[in-house]
């Protein structure tokens, strides 16, 4: 049966405009069309770029990026030449099976639709098969024309509104992926930055995370607190090298461990070994590497056992004097570099009334200078954070101003992720409060903003 569809008739690729479009039309029998590119092209008001394919095997060859849409007639003959299912009946059959006719009615459409899944498309069937039309719609096709009303002004309007369609669904499913990535991000962030566990202790707690990429919500840098039944506080900063969901996922189960092995009662060098047997395990590439800090802190609050896997070494204000590094020459390597390292663990006095910061390197990474040759370091860092100090800056508010100051420094965003979180002990405050400190809890994340906790006002 001839189908009134336009015959092809090329447009030259130098007269084609911004608003063309190219219609690719695929049946079996060009001979008896009715309507002409210039009519079609009148009644769109644009050039129509037309090409036609007598089967799927030559329709699959004009498939092109600059076809905006496909016109398929249902009644197109499919066999084994073009990559789909042949139209004998199935050995055996006993009858007509009215579920297999219609698929093998669609065999033609299905196969389009998954060659051209970006392109958008028209189904043509018979007037009277409004069934088939609407079965069309609903596997995949943007709309359906019948034969006995094509002219040139309904199928114009027909392309033009299968290709908004068409882009309005893509539209839709990338917001859809998009919001499933955000959901999966927020959960690996909440196994990153999870909340502290200090119930009994009085300490006081604060943080600040950001991620080093722009608008992520989440890199490799990783921290936990927790305090253990015998009233030691333990607390962790880690950076897995690289920043990603890939390094994100591995910090969360870092993480998760290190909170199992501590809670079970692992500490130092024990703990330390075993972490590195789960990056090994864990990691995608030998190349991969951890950094870590690790601090447990003595029930009375005034000393600590410190550890150092290629980490910066932890900064210690104490009550009227400046800041300073804890020591770091006994430190061990990083996880995953070496398979049979060792990491002492340092005893640290700390004092009646001290802060202590931990922190990943995106901190002091950060450039500074005239042109951004020099980068901030450690004793920048020490400089800056003493500056605040001598500032009357505490808590939040010092760790807000140094995020934001290493920020401005470096004319800019940081390409690092950045990690800080703040431990503190005020004997003179917790009498205030009757015996114990107030504690921070952590915030909900926003892209692209610092993560971080927030405090009752004094």
């Amino acid at each position: 049966m001839p189908v009134p569809v336009p015959q092809q008739r090329s447009v030259p690729a130098a007269e084609t405009s911004h608003g063309d479009l190219t219609l690719l039309v695929i049946e079996d029998d060009p001979a008896g069309t009715t309507i002409t590119v210039p009519e079609l092209s009148a009644a769109a008001g644009t050039r129509v770029r037309i090409r036609t394919a007598r089967n799927l095997t030559e329709a699959a060859r004009l498939l092109t990026d600059d076809v905006d849409c496909i016109l398929l007639d249902l009644a197109l003959p499919l066999t084994g030449s073009d990559g789909g299912p042949g139209t004998a009946p199935a050995a055996g059959a006993t009858g007509p099976d009215p579920v297999s006719e219609r698929a093998d009615e669609l065999a033609a459409l299905t196969h389009v639709l998954r060659i051209a899944p970006l392109h958008a498309v028209l189904a043509l069937t018979a007037e009277d098969d409004t069934e088939l039309a609407a079965e069309a719609v609903r596997v995949g096709a943007q709309d359906y024309l019948f034969r006995g009303e094509l002219d040139a002004r309904v199928l114009s309007r027909a392309i033009r509104y299968a290709v908004e369609r068409k882009r309005a669904d893509i539209a839709q499913h990338q917001l859809t992926e998009s919001r499933l990535r955000a959901q999966e991000n927020a959960r690996l962030e909440r196994g990153l930055l999870p909340t502290p566990l200090l119930d009994g202790s009085d300490l006081s707690f604060a943080a600040r995370y950001r991620p080093g990429r722009s608008r992520a919500l989440l890199g490799g840098d990783f921290y936990d607190v927790v305090r253990t039944p015998d009233g030691t506080v333990h607390a962790m900063i880690g950076d897995v090298c690289g920043h990603g969901p890939d390094e994100a996922a591995l910090g969360v189960e870092l993480r998760i461990a290190w909170r199992a092995l501590t809670l079970a009662g692992l500490c130092g060098d024990e703990l330390l070994s075993t972490l590195q047997q789960v990056l090994e395990h864990e990691r995608q590439s030998e190349e991969i590497f951890a950094t870590l800090c690790t601090v447990d802190i003595a029930p009375d609050g005034r000393r600590a056992g410190l550890c150092l896997a290629g980490h910066p070494a932890p900064l210690l204000a104490r009550h009227g004097r400046p800041a300073r590094l804890l020591p770091y020459e006994d430190g061990g390597p990083a996880l995953g570099l070496l398979p049979r390292a060792r990491w002492p663990r340092r005893q640290v006095e700390l004092g009646g009334a001290w802060s202590l910061m931990m922190y990943t390197d995106g901190l002091i990474e950060g450039r500074v200078g005239t042109g951004g040759s020099e980068r901030l370091g450690q004793d920048g860092m020490v400089a800056m954070v003493n500056g605040r100090l001598e500032q009357g800056l505490a808590g939040e508010e010092l760790l807000e101003a140094a995020v934001a100051e290493v920020r401005e420094l470096n004319g800019g965003e940081l390409t690092d992720d950045v990690a800080v979180l703040l431990l503190g002990r005020d004997p003179e405050r917790i009498r205030r409060w009757g015996g114990s400190a107030p504690r921070s809890h952590p915030a909900s994340s926003v892209a692209g903003r610092p993560l971080g906790v927030q405090r009752p006002p004094l």
